[in-house]
């Protein structure tokens, strides 16, 4: 049996991983990889795709999938937030690109009602690729990530009118007030259903489905509501898109859009490579060939005009020079959504086919060009600014404070802890934090438990912590160190490869069950690794030493030996004094050392006289008395009474600093000088 869609699937995606890989030896965003590929296997290159209506409806679910995900990551309350940027803003950006482009049009001899035509469908800019390499760049939450955003949404609100209004421009007269009171009803009614579901529907049905633990359930419910809701407002006359938004602001609501965000991910990332695929399949090669020149003046003149025009909107909300520029320069290029609407002008004759012509070949080469402008989009910016000084406005439009973060649940957060697993370890854990004032996020795929701490106040998420998009959501790249205390050993090990493809440099403490799981551990990344089966055994016979008054040192010392003989793999730890590695400078490590007073050799001498840097390849960072911080250590310093200090070292030789090398069997005096801080009296880390 043959099947032509199969057929057209696998060159598809065989010419696209050979021109993405390609691509990407170079540096360039995968993004143009896809168009190209659309241009070499389309009916104007290798006329290799046959089924091109069942492509183009692939990427239509890419284009659903992809402002589902945006919906996701925003909520109703940024989207309120906004609200100035998306009447505003869009509106001063579709109203002055369709009178400009109009006048124009009118201009080179052309009929009004073609003209305005024409206005509509340079207005639109593509939503698909401005947020995808946006998202691809972490600029979303930025200020011009956000004025992008609120523009492109009124856009794809706007052009369900201007589908409406074609056939008036066209001299079909048909009954206008009664279609646009329509609209506006469904509008409301749409909205309407949005809070419902959002509020009060949507996360006890997710939570429901959450506590069965079933991802296949979990992942078939995210995609029902996700097409459900865009069928809804398809039906309502609205784009599909749109619905795709507004399904995942519902899901937003709710605590488990991360997990939705994670699951959806690689779904989006295949189908909007279709979408791609399919615009570069647009490209007429002879035609553009052809008239190149033109073209290629068209869109000089579509890229100057749409980026004043987009900068103007923005300047308009009062925002300063470098996010106006950058927001206009992000929106200079054609979208997608012209293509349907150019579709209804040609139906009703506004649009002819050599004026179609150029239509495509304009939009597609913008679009081509989109991520090259948007990565140099602050060197552009910066160079505008130096050309033209430009004057920051007095009387500012503007929204609400942008965060920091696209995700509104998740704070913005750094040098902080995160716990994954909130099981009786990842409790105290997270108590130790909350007594010691330590910033931390946890992580927990346990719906009920998550519901009821974060009643409580903790910062608690439901997230697989195996799914680098929660790590992200997380803050990983920014976090101090990480916990796992779960008791899964297969979700363990996953969860440490994502954390060491994210994070090389992280803290990365393991809980597992047995001893025999160390080793490959700790050579999948874990810098530590707690065992629980050999730890019990440690408590047991220690409190059996305890009753049979045997003497703390020698109990202690027996556990010592019993861990070098047991914890194998980290017996070279043990010996040394504890550190850890900040995330900025991972090939250097700190640690704090209490000086024992007791020898006088060392407290007794100057710091330059000891050589410790020469001896033992360490810099003092600090020194604290009675609870005072010295910060500048001068050579003539000594280490007195009630003193600790802050060291650094690095394993290579790197300036002045050398290894470690401090032993623990008594055989140098700076060795039995120093000990590990005890609890009760702590030593600041720099």
């Amino acid at each position: 049996m043959h099947f032509p869609l199969l057929q057209d699937l696998v060159v598809i995606l065989g010419f696209s991983v050979w021109v993405v890989f390609i691509l990407q030896k170079i540096k360039l965003p995968s993004i143009i990889g896809f168009l190209i590929t659309g241009m070499l296997i389309g009916p104007y290159g290798l006329s290799l795709i046959r089924e091109i209506a069942e492509v183009e409806l692939i990427a239509e679910i890419g284009v659903i999938l992809l402002l589902f995900v945006i919906g996701m990551e925003m909520s109703v309350k940024q989207l309120i937030s906004i609200k100035k940027t998306v009447f505003i803003g869009g509106g001063v950006q579709v109203g002055l690109t369709v009178a400009i482009v109009a006048l124009l049009h009118r201009w080179m001899g052309n009929d009004w009602n073609q003209a305005v035509f024409i206005g509509f469908i340079f207005s639109l800019s593509s939503t698909a690729i401005v947020l995808k390499v946006l998202q691809e760049r972490d600029e979303i939450s930025t200020s011009h990530g956000r004025n992008a955003l609120g523009i492109l949404i009124f856009q794809d609100i706007i052009v369900v009118p201007m589908i409406l209004f074609t056939p008036i421009l066209a001299g079909q007269t048909g009954d206008l007030s009664q279609s646009l009171l329509s609209l506006l009803l469904k509008i409301l009614v749409i909205g309407l259903v949005t809070i419902v579901l959002a509020r009060y529907l949507v996360p006890p049905l997710l939570h429901a489905v959450a506590l069965t633990r079933n991802k296949e359930l979990f992942l078939t419910t995210t995609f029902a509501i996700c097409l459900a809701v865009a069928f809804l407002t398809a039906e309502a006359g609205l784009s599909l898109a749109l619905g795709a938004f507004l399904a995942g602001l519902i899901i937003s609501e709710s605590a488990y859009s991360h997990q939705a965000t994670s699951i959806i991910l690689p779904f989006r990332e295949l189908f909007t490579s279709f979408f791609f695929v399919s615009i570069g399949m647009l490209m007429n090669m002879p035609f553009f060939l052809s008239h190149l020149w033109e073209i290629v003046g068209l869109v000089l003149l579509v890229f100057i005009l749409k980026t004043l025009i987009g900068a103007l909107a923005t300047a308009i909300l009062g925002q300063p020079s470098h996010s106006f520029l950058r927001t206009g320069l992000a929106l200079f290029q054609v979208g997608e959504f012209a293509f349907i609407l150019s579709k209804v002008g040609i139906k009703y004759g506004l649009l002819t086919e050599n004026t179609n012509q150029y239509f495509l070949a304009v939009s597609v080469l913008t679009m081509f060009l989109t991520p090259f402008v948007i990565i140099l989009s602050d060197r552009i910016t910066l160079r505008i600014q130096q050309i033209i000084p430009f004057k920051s406005s007095n009387k500012r439009i503007q929204d609400a404070p942008i965060p920091t973060t696209v995700s509104p649940d998740i704070p913005s957060i750094e040098n902080h802890l995160i716990i994954i697993g909130y099981g009786i370890n990842g409790k105290n854990v997270a108590k130790a934090c909350q007594y010691s004032k330590i910033p931390y996020i946890v992580l927990e795929l346990n719906p009920q438990t998550v519901q009821d701490e974060k009643k409580k106040g903790t910062p608690i998420h439901y997230g697989d912590a195996s799914q680098p998009h929660i790590l992200y959501t997380a803050h990983l790249t920014k976090s101090r160190a990480v916990v796992i205390a779960i008791s899964d050993p297969n979700a363990t090990r996953s969860i440490i490869r994502e954390i060491r493809n994210i994070s090389q440099s992280v803290y990365l403490l393991v809980r597992t069950r047995f001893v025999t799981e160390i080793p490959e551990l700790i050579a999948l990344g874990a810098d530590d690794v707690i065992p629980e089966e050999f730890e019990t055994s440690v408590e047991i016979f220690s409190r059996v030493l305890h009753n049979f008054l045997i003497p703390e040192g020698d109990i202690q010392h027996f556990v010592q030996k019993i861990r070098a003989g047991n914890y194998e793999v980290l017996a070279g730890k043990q010996n040394l004094p504890r550190t850890f590695q900040p995330t900025v400078f991972p090939d250097f490590k700190i640690t704090c050392l209490r000086v024992n007073t007791e020898d006088t050799a060392v407290t007794d001498t100057p710091l330059h006289e000891l050589e410790l840097r020469k001896k033992f390849g360490i810099n003092i960072l600090g020194i604290t008395r009675r609870e005072q911080l010295l910060e500048q250590v001068l050579p003539h310093e000594k280490f007195n009474v009630m003193t600790s200090f802050s060291l650094v070292v690095t394993p290579l030789i790197l300036n002045l600093l050398g290894y470690l090398s401090i032993r623990t069997g008594g055989n140098s005096r700076f060795d039995r000088a120093i000990s590990p801080p005890n609890t009760k009296e702590s030593a600041t880390h720099l």
